[in-house]
């Protein structure tokens, strides 16, 4: 996912998608633990996409308030 995508976002949405990218992530850890991924790279991706969500997320709450 961009930032630019995020953006677009209603912050209602980002916290939503933020619990599903959570959710991917830790199952996809899982899943690697047991047998390793195809492409562990996936785990990186998941985590920046996390971080970035969170990013925008955290940018928004000051100007809410």
């Amino acid at each position: 996912m961009k930032n630019s995508e995020i953006k677009e976002l209603s912050t209602k949405d980002i916290q939503e998608r933020l619990e599903e990218q959570k959710m991917i992530l830790d199952k996809a850890r899982l899943n690697h633990a047991v047998s390793p991924l195809e492409n562990p790279n996936v785990l990186k991706e998941y985590r920046k996409t996390i971080a970035r969500l969170m990013t925008e997320l955290n940018n928004r709450q000051p100007a809410e308030k």
